[in-house]
């Protein structure tokens, strides 16, 4: 029996035989060939049956794991148009004299290393896909079909990495939980793992040897163990019957108030991407949206969304949660968010540049848009807005002047709109520390511990080389968020936390007892915070 650790990615235990998923690689000659033009017109035909399987592919994913999970095949096929990588195909192939795969291969790993070497975050994830789609271009090229069979019984697969094709592809009932060499907690597989709700595991250091035997995983611990002993699997067995039970009690809690036994009540909300959340919602029984993420609208889209656009998809939020609060935080885009038309310049230090309320207090019409599809949607549900990235009393004014002109123009022109309560999100230092004025300017505070926990230890969050440095229990951060909870209450507004510090089950006791008003987490994590909130005094 052997134990080896991991980041964990979802919780739970897993028991079965681990499959080792190892990349059917093509292997790729160089030919010489005087049929130039042959070859081009085999490669078109590759193009544009790779472009096929990944519609495909995204139509999958879309029914499996929701549309911004889904989005990255429109990715995959959108660089298959590149005019810059398909002439360089091109070009290799007429000028080497050479085959396709060959011009493919190439092709792909000089694009590969070329954004693998850029400084901005975005495009260094652009690296792994550019590699996907040249292989998947290779792949049929060669004659092959789709090789992520993981077999006919439920298994642990083990792989260096794993990308979105592959994971898509593999048969989501065979799947008892993953390992990866690579990735990252952002990476394709492990929004996979928790929108699956299977243990998962990265930065294990893998063997091919284990292909077949035995293993387990505990994804609460982050360990794999590989040919467990008599007892260590009699232990993990009644931990994992002890998981399913948990889970089955944590049901019964459906419908339940989240509430302490002395009375205190604790608004719990979840947070969403986009409407193709809602489900996980409803079926984990949040009492609410407390953040609803609208850059993804952005994001998701090759131009500015349009007001009507954007008014489909707040309208659907609020008519789905049919009453319940839904907080929609006004564009966040910059830092590792970018979208390619806004244009934005390369900075040295985006996280702390221009992105979120400055980007909207200085593109005014971009800002007022979403301000209209949002005040319209609020007369089809309970909306409200809340504003990013805040470090001033000033800015806070600025927003509430464009914000009633907003309003005034649409009720001048007959266009109804519902009670919206507006809000700020603290998430700097400077935002915690005078965020006794900033609550006689608002109705509520959301604090973003992401970012909070960022600025105030100086470190990136990321860069993974500072992990061991970062420490989101800091006392610092903890003195923070009491500091603005007091200060809300002081002025009679409510304070919440949406940030991944929300979820943090070691800490709810203590933002409870600290008096925050609202905690909003990811869907899944909405059950085991109502069951330690109503067990607490």
């Amino acid at each position: 029996m052997k134990e080896y650790f991991g980041k964990k990615i979802f919780g739970g235990i897993a028991i079965g035989k681990i499959s080792f998923y190892s990349k059917n690689q093509n292997v790729v000659v160089r030919k010489k060939t005087e049929d130039s033009e042959g070859e081009m017109a085999r490669y078109e035909a590759a193009r544009e049956k790779a472009i096929e399987q990944l519609h495909g592919l995204y139509e999958k994913a879309l029914k499996e794991v929701g549309e911004m999970n889904a989005e990255i095949f429109e990715v995959h096929a959108m660089m298959l148009e590149d005019d810059d990588y398909n002439d360089s195909v091109k070009n290799i192939i007429t000028s080497q004299k050479v085959n396709a795969e060959y011009a493919v291969g190439v092709t792909g790993d000089n694009f590969s290393e070329m954004f693998a070497n850029m400084e901005d975050d975005y495009f260094k994830a652009r690296s792994a896909d550019v590699k996907d789609i040249s292989e998947r271009v290779i792949s049929v090229l060669c004659g092959k079909t789709s090789d992520s069979d993981i077999g006919d019984e439920p298994v642990i697969v083990v792989a260096d990495d794993l990308a979105p094709s592959e994971t898509v592809q593999m048969d989501k009932t065979k799947l008892l939980a993953f390992v990866t060499k690579f990735g990252s907690s952002n990476s394709h597989t492990a929004i996979l793992a928790r929108t699956m709700g299977i243990p998962a595991l990265i930065g294990v250091d893998i063997d091919e040897e284990w292909n077949g035997k035995t293993g387990i995983i505990d994804g609460f611990e982050g360990k794999l163990i590989v040919e467990p002993d008599e007892a260590a699997m009699n232990d993990y067995v009644k931990k994992q019957e002890a998981a399913k039970e948990q889970k089955k009690l944590l049901q019964s809690l459906k419908g339940k108030d989240t509430v302490t036994k002395s009375g205190k009540q604790i608004k719990l909300y979840a947070n969403i991407g986009n409407p193709s959340d809602l489900a996980a919602v409803v079926q984990n029984d949040a009492a609410g949206i407390g953040l609803f993420r609208s850059e993804f609208l952005y994001l998701e889209a090759s131009d500015y969304p349009t007001e009507d656009e954007q008014l489909k998809a707040y309208k659907q939020v609020a008519e789905t949660m049919a009453g319940k609060k839904v907080i929609i935080r006004t564009l966040d885009i910059g830092a590792d968010k970018q979208a390619d038309y806004f244009n934005l310049e390369k900075e040295e230090n985006p996280a702390m540049g221009y992105r979120a309320i400055r980007i909207c207090l200085t593109r005014e019409e971009v800002f007022k848009t979403q301000l209209r599809a949002l005040y319209r949607a609020s007369a089809y549900g309970n909306i409200a807005i809340m504003y990013p990235m805040i470090t001033s009393v000033d800015e806070v004014r600025r927003i509430k002047e464009i914000s009633k002109q907003v309003r005034e123009e649409l009720v001048a022109t007959g266009v109804e709109i519902g009670e919206v309560e507006e809000g700020i999100m603290i998430e700097t230092p400077a935002a915690a520390i005078i965020s006794d004025l900033l609550a006689k300017e608002v109705d509520f505070f959301s604090i973003g511990t992401n970012d909070l926990t960022q600025y105030t230890l100086a470190i990136d969050r990321q860069n993974s080389k500072l992990d061991e440095f970062y420490n989101p229990h800091h006392e610092a951060i903890l003195r923070m968020i009491k500091m603005v909870i007091d200060n809300a209450h002081k002025e009679g507004i409510w304070a919440g936390i949406c940030g991944e510090l929300g979820a943090d089950t070691e800490l709810t006791e203590r933002f409870v007892e600290m008096g925050i008003d609202e905690l909003s987490v990811s869907p899944a994590c909405v059950l085991p915070i109502r069951k330690i909130v109503r067990d607490m005094d």
